[in-house]
């Protein structure tokens, strides 16, 4: 160990403090004698404690708190708690109460996590990334804007709580090394604009909020309106290249960057919003996917996890993929993403084109069914689902009643943020058609949903296979009870960074992503009880990440994309290989060195957590 951390220090040191549970042996050799109560505890005797401590906080957002809190004390603990209690602790650590815990950044604020980024210091962006280790410290970074954050809207720089959380879950669920992940915000302001006119289109959203944000004097970042045009490409690009200079083998991880729901508006401004870039989420995903190996949260996780729903309930209504209809209404960056991913899987199971795998599917935006002759209206990723205009000449293409009982669908997408817009009439007007209707209402939160699960099977007769985008109970229809699953990118994205992490694919190709998604949806429940879930629970996600970790490296190494070396080709030490590198909560025996062999975090010269990964821990 280098004289750097040793008593007070170390203590201070999240990653590495374990506090009452230090050894005698290493109070004595890292001067901790006097610093600590004598009783030397276990860390499950810890998780014990600090679970009561947890359980005495009365709301949603002081439960948030208090392990944010013991997050910057004690990393292992941390991690420890919450996979002791994952089903109790997930959505206070994640959504629905990490959404206040953004809104609320400026207020509750005790310590920064993360690196801010601000658009006006683009000179100092490479400068300020390098503060976080060396070349290969780096393995997982997660960037955002905070443009467009959990449903609740532009949260300015609270954005980086999100980046947070995303690389908690990565640590949870997939076993991502905590102390090699790098969470990122990029500062461009707060559009106040903006939220006016969401106002009038979309009254769901609290807009006074935002307005708020810019008047207040706590408010910790960028007071003024968010920047747009070439100067966010610039800072974007600036970011980019930066980390990948920076952390050449780092996987990088798009989260929430920008909305694009007024690029297809029907006004005068419509237009000029697109100018200004507000299609930022598909944009930046097809500007760096062939550049860098990256990955965006709701474009492509929300169809990761979507598409391995449709999959599994096909196996139970005995349809093949490539005979299906399917209908997705809301065509934003989540809706063109489902869109995109249930396409690819088509042509890659068909061998069919692009072009004739997306005649299978029917996107609906608030300008009605996309129809070609609405060229200028529809942003890039709605482009390649236009219908020709002579399929529906004559007929009604801006009702959605009317657009099922034209298309027959056997699938019915909701991810329009439009309240109970499935209604009886259209349920039941697609069960007439197909046997077993695959109905997913899938917008967030709960008070946005297209339809309640337990409405869906009533009027279906008990036929529907359904999974939503929020938790809810399991529905009964007469004697039979079905469970209702959780859309949750959280069993998707986690395992799909790993297998990057490891094998240090070039890209992430289509083709990996398909078979990430074949790979979550081998683990469904329904495929044993149809009457079980269509996705996998969290409960069960490290061993799901796993397995999808297992597919994507095995596709990269097929299509010459991992330059990892030593990678086993045989499943069964491929399996063992995935395991022994997934972080686990607990304590490592700390031993001290010599300067000249410590790392870059005990040299005190990481801006994070700088450790390698290794059995024990050098300081």
């Amino acid at each position: 160990m280098t004289d750097f951390f040793q008593g007070s220090a170390l203590l201070q040191s999240p990653y590495h403090n374990k506090g009452s549970a230090f050894s005698p042996e290493e109070r004595e050799a890292f001067k901790l004698y006097g610093l600590l109560p004598p009783n030397v505890q276990t860390l499950e005797e810890q998780v014990k404690r600090a679970y009561q401590q947890y359980s005495s906080r009365t709301d949603a957002l002081g439960k948030n708190t208090f392990m944010t809190s013991m997050k910057e004390q004690n990393e292992v603990l941390y991690y420890k708690l919450i996979q002791d209690h994952l089903k109790e602790m997930f959505g206070i650590i994640y959504t629905p109460t990490e959404g206040d815990a953004v809104q609320n950044f400026s207020r509750i604020f005790r310590k920064p996590e993360g690196c801010f980024l601000n658009i006006f210091d683009q000179h100092r962006v490479y400068d300020n990334l390098a503060q976080w280790g060396s070349a290969d410290d780096v393995d997982y970074i997660v960037v955002t804007d905070g443009e467009e954050i959990l449903g609740i809207g532009d949260q300015g720089v609270g954005g980086i709580l999100i980046s947070v959380a995303k690389l908690v879950i990565t640590t949870l669920c997939a076993g991502i090394h905590p102390a090699r992940t790098l969470p990122v915000v990029l500062d461009c302001g707060t559009d106040v604009s903006y939220y006016f006119m969401s106002m009038i289109a979309r009254p769901s959203l609290i807009s006074w909020q935002n307005h708020q944000l810019l008047n207040d004097e706590l408010y910790l970042g960028l007071r003024r309106p968010r920047v747009r045009g070439k100067d966010y490409d610039q800072f974007v690009d600036t970011f980019v290249q930066s980390a990948r200079k920076l952390y050449p083998r780092a996987y990088i991880h798009l989260y929430d960057t920008g909305r694009d729901w007024m690029c297809h508006a029907n006004s005068a401004d419509a237009k000029h919003s697109e100018d200004f870039g507000l299609s930022n989420a598909r944009r930046i995903l097809d500007e760096y996917s062939q550049q860098v190996p990256c990955f965006n949260d709701d474009v492509q996780g929300t169809g990761c996890i979507t598409l391995a729903a449709i999959l599994a309930a096909l196996h139970v209504s005995g349809l093949k993929l490539t005979d299906m209809r399917m209908i997705v209404f809301g065509s934003g960056s989540a809706g063109t993403g489902i869109a995109d991913q249930v396409r690819d899987a088509i042509a890659t199971e068909s061998g069919k084109p692009e072009e004739e795998a997306a005649k299978q599917i029917w996107c609906v935006d608030k300008i009605g069914l996309l129809l070609q002759s609405q060229d200028e209206a529809l942003t890039p990723g709605q482009h390649p689902f236009a219908r020709e205009d002579c399929e529906w000449e004559g007929k009604d293409h801006k009702d959605l009643l009317a657009i099922v009982k034209e298309v027959r669908p056997h699938v019915l997408i909701g991810t329009s943020t439009k309240p109970r817009a499935f209604t009886e009439a259209v349920v039941k007007e697609m069960a007439k058609h197909v046997d077993r209707p695959i109905i997913l209402p899938l917008s967030n939160p709960t008070r946005l949903h297209e339809a309640d699960p337990k409405d869906i099977f009533e009027w279906t007769e008990g036929k529907a296979l359904i999974a939503t985008g929020s938790p809810f109970p399991p529905v009964k229809y007469k004697a039979r009870e079905y469970e209702v699953s959780e859309c949750n990118n959280s069993c998707a994205f986690p395992g799909v960074g790993l297998g990057m992490v490891l094998c240090r694919s070039r890209l992430l190709t289509k083709s990996l992503l398909v078979a990430a998604v074949k790979a979550l949806a081998a683990q469904a429940p329904a495929l044993k009880d149809p009457n079980k879930g269509l996705v996998p629970d969290v409960t069960n996600v490290r061993e799901i990440s796993v397995q999808i970790a297992k597919a994507v490296i095995k596709k990269a190494v097929e299509g010459g994309l991992a330059t990892q070396k030593g990678i086993p080709e045989n499943d069964e030490d491929l399996d063992e290989w995935v395991r022994e590198q997934m972080w686990e909560a607990k304590y490592r025996p700390l031993v001290r060195v010599e300067r000249e062999g410590a790392t870059s975090m005990a040299k005190g010269e990481a801006g994070s957590r700088g450790t390698k990964r290794e059995a024990r821990e050098k300081l």
